[in-house]
């Protein structure tokens, strides 16, 4: 499907029954721009796809997301989406460009390689070219300014959560408010703005939301007071049965997570580095009901005096309550941006995707934050809605990945896709046509290190049940996992006589991937961490 202008996919309505078919490219240059679907990709950070009711039933009785949860529930839930290289920068760089790391340059968020190379080849330029207005408002987070776009309203780096600045084309700025419903404001301005445009829009809302410190907004404080989350049930591991790096990461709730910073056990006078960061942005009422909230909380703490177990327990409840909280902005955004395209009469022509830049640890093996290959981390939310083409209801479990997103949108926009693009269009699946050769297995490199968080280098192959792991950077060790029998990916088989042919295919496998890709053995090592 590598031109568009002769697979471009239009509805074709009989007997009351929507279908996807093929039109010859002179028909689907007939086609005006009125009828181009618009796009609106809505993306978090650090949204852990465990942490969406919509793929956790138990989660929807305590902490539901019930606008992620419509989105799906009108279109498309995708089970096993896939990063190629779990952390922030280099996931939006793949989504930009439909291209591995080592191909995008934009291998790692510390890396000497630099901003991203706005120069190179984006979804965003092409869909300018073919005749789509394109904006970004949020988390660019990828050092240089964004281009490809006609509007870009961006946090600098990471951003903040309260009274965030801002920048745009006309310089720095800063905004009094939350962050998440800062970004939303801005969106719906924006789409305001395009009503009285004949041209269909690609809008990317990116939330900063919930990256640690896990910051909820003033209405969210105490949304869980009183909730007790389950624990995972392997919270506590010891990681004897997975390899070096799993033991030697610092991620982990029990000694890397901050009182202060992390779980806001602030001292009653707190000064510092992190207190003019954080707290000192707050005005006198954002102030006020932060206090409110935590204070009772700390003093409560200190009676307690934990330590060991009791402490981590301790530490991961109030890592949920804050961690959830803040998606409950993200949340109640979505519901937003979807009452406003129903209000608009937008809705029917409008394809919403809502995803993660990568998954997140919510205690799994005793850990926060992502980088690894294993699950928790490498697996993001995706779920998208597009009237007349999903079928309500939706799910798919094929092995799909933010290197596909591009592809799909120029596909969805009826615009060629790049013969140098890595990915595959996702339209048909949307369309619950039937692909037979879709990709049975998936690569993902990870190169940070070292870096925050002390996860070593990997790379490796995943299928529908296995998982082949390379850790190679200091120390040359493999290992995998078989999910079937291994959900929580406890313990590793590669030793495993009992596995020798499901390993010998899996090393075949990842070897034609690496191939297939483009990615020679000095690519793991040639981009140099800075020191």
């Amino acid at each position: 499907m590598k031109n568009a202008k002769t697979t471009t996919r239009l509805l074709i309505q009989s007997a009351g029954v929507c279908t996807i078919g093929l039109l010859a490219s002179c028909q689907a240059e007939q086609k005006t721009e009125s009828q181009l679907p618009n796009i609106i990709f809505i993306m978090s950070d650090d949204h852990a796809w465990q942490a969406v009711s919509a793929y956790n039933e138990r989660l929807k009785y305590v902490a539901p997301t019930p606008n992620i949860d419509r989105i799906a529930n009108e279109g498309m839930r995708f089970d096993r989406c896939l990063v190629t290289n779990s952390i922030c920068g280099p996931s939006r760089a793949t989504i930009l460009t439909g291209k591995y790391s080592h191909l995008n340059g934009f291998a790692g968020n510390v890396y000497v390689s630099g901003d991203f190379d706005g120069s190179q080849q984006t979804f965003p330029k092409l869909m300018q070219k073919g005749g789509y207005a394109t904006a970004i408002i949020g988390k660019w987070h990828l050092g240089s300014e964004p281009i490809g776009f006609d509007h870009w309203d961006i946090l600098p780096g990471q951003g903040h959560y309260y009274n965030p600045a801002f920048i745009n084309s006309y310089g720095e700025y800063e905004v009094h408010g939350y962050v998440t419903d800062i970004i939303t404001d801005k969106t719906i301005e924006w789409l305001k703005d395009m009503k009285g445009h004949d041209k269909p829009f690609m809008l990317k809302m990116h939330h900063k939301a919930p990256h640690r410190e896990w910051e909820p907004g003033p209405k969210f404080l105490s949304r869980f007071k009183g909730v007790e989350f389950p624990e995972p049930v392997n919270l506590f591991s010891d990681h004897s049965g997975m390899g070096t790096a799993a033991r030697e990461q610092d991620m982990s709730i029990a000694t890397t997570m901050r009182l202060q910073e992390d779980l806001k056990m602030w001292p009653e006078n707190p000064t510092g580095w992190t207190y003019r960061r954080t707290l000192h942005r707050l005005d006198d009422d954002q102030r006020r009901l932060w206090d409110m909230t935590y204070d009772p909380l700390r003093d409560a703490f200190e009676e307690m005096n934990l330590e060991g177990d009791d402490l981590v327990r301790w530490k991961y409840q109030r890592y949920m309550h804050d961690y959830l909280a803040t998606i409950q902005s993200i949340d109640e955004s979505v519901g937003r941006i979807l009452q406003y395209l129903k209000e608009s009469g937008l809705d029917e022509n409008t394809i919403v995707i809502y995803t993660s830049d990568q998954g997140f640890f919510l205690g799994e093996h005793g850990w926060f934050d992502k980088r690894f290959m294993y699950e928790e981390s490498y697996r993001t939310p995706l779920v998208i809605r597009w009237p007349g083409v999903i079928e309500p209801g939706s799910v798919n479990t094929n092995l799909v990945s933010n290197l596909d997103f591009a592809q799909t949108f120029l596909d969805a926009a009826g615009l060629p896709e790049p013969d140098d693009m890595q990915g595959r269009s996702m339209v048909p699946l949307l369309g619950n046509e039937m692909v037979t050769d879709w990709r049975t297995a998936h690569y993902y490199h990870y190169y940070e290190y070292p870096a925050v968080h002390s996860v070593k280098r990997h790379y490796g192959i995943a299928t529908d049940r296995y998982k082949l792991i390379h850790f190679y950077y200091d120390i040359d060790e493999w290992e995998m996992y078989d999910r079937k029998t291994d959900p929580h990916e406890m313990q590793s088989v590669y030793h495993d006589p009992a596995y020798a042919s499901e390993r010998e295919d899996l090393h075949r496998q990842l070897d034609a991937l690496r191939e297939k890709y483009g990615e020679t053995p000095e690519d793991s090592f040639r981009l140099v961490p800075v020191e």
